[in-house]
């Protein structure tokens, strides 16, 4: 591991120093700041020649600051002759445009994909992205990690598996992670029925599969944002009956009227990861923060060490 350096940037400190102690490892140093007119400004301060280095930047809010980050801390250490250089992006931002749906947009995961790849990044690590196929925007090998066998290990800590329990997916898009999460957990198969009313609102409708009433409703997603969705989804299982609910997702961003729509929300407990910093935390009493450190320190090293990544799943 001596030729190995972990850079962080600013957005998620913690979670580097987390993955560090995993590797027996002290956070590579660097210097970053702003000019006066508000342009990153980066410096190494220990030497990269031939190292294998990784930089650990979710872009997470505020994106375009940690986005811009992130390209100026690889730009650095390619003109620093780094050997390789893996952008450990734990949340990746830009990632709900990722094809054409309506004329005169643009795909801005494939633009963001190709900013990492230009500034020369020659890998990437990333954990549950909003859409699988951005994977191959990239032209540079991509190491997609899955939060779910955290999460689940957490339920079950908790003993809710079995029978007693109905894994929810709170839309269609969702179907193929509820069944996941279902084969782990056991219990049965829920389904809402999401349509979306405009860019910012979405209505539910009724559920689809079940039973509901009498057990307890998990349900889970990759991100929460504004928990529009979430608590919909929410209110509809409770109106079936389900007698506890508990929701679970990797990115908790909760950005908007987030925390007032999950404190009024019939939900027993919240299950988010630190993929990125979880902004009101004090004022959600009945959140659970999980650690995907140990999870992406075993990735690195593996990078590192030209190992599988797969192996880590098909353990667990």
């Amino acid at each position: 591991m001596r030729e190995l350096k972990i850079f962080s940037g600013r957005a998620n400190q913690d979670l580097a120093e987390k993955l560090c102690r995993h590797l027996h490892l002290k956070p590579a140093r660097i210097t970053l700041g702003q000019f006066p007119d508000g342009e990153n400004f980066c410096k190494l301060d220990e030497d990269v020649r031939g190292r294998d280095v990784f930089l650990m930047q979710p872009t997470c809010p505020p994106v375009n600051d940690n986005l811009i980050e992130l390209l100026t801390m690889i730009d650095c250490c390619k003109r620093a002759s780094a050997e390789r250089i893996t952008a450990v992006i734990p949340y990746f931002g830009y990632a709900r445009q990722d094809r054409k749906d309506e004329g005169r947009v643009p795909i801005t995961a494939k633009l963001v994909a190709n900013l990492i790849t230009r500034a020369g990044a020659d890998r990437v690590l990333t954990m549950d992205l909003h859409a699988a196929q951005i994977q191959g925007f990239f032209d540079v090998p991509v190491d997609h990690l899955y939060a779910a066998p955290v999460i689940n290990d957490h339920f079950i800590s908790r003993r809710f598996e079995g029978e007693e329990i109905v894994v929810v997916s709170p839309d269609e898009g969702s179907i193929k992670r509820a069944v996941g999460h279902g084969k782990r957990l056991g219990g049965t198969l829920a389904i809402v029925d999401k349509r979306r009313a405009n860019a910012l609102e979405t209505r539910q409708s009724t559920i689809i599969g079940g039973p509901v009433e009498g057990r307890i409703a998990l349900m889970f997603d990759d991100m929460i944002s504004t928990a529009g969705s979430i608590c919909g989804a929410a209110r509809l299982v409770h109106e079936a009956g389900a007698k506890e609910i508990h929701i679970a997702c990797t990115h908790g961003i909760f950005c908007g009227p987030a925390i007032e729509r999950l404190r009024n929300a019939p939900i027993d407990s919240i299950t988010v990861t630190d993929t990125i910093p979880v902004l009101g935390e004090k004022l959600l009493p009945n959140l659970v923060q999980l650690s995907v450190a140990p999870l992406l320190a075993e990735a690195i090293k593996r990078i590192h060490h030209d190992q599988s990544i797969s192996e880590l799943f098909r353990e667990r």
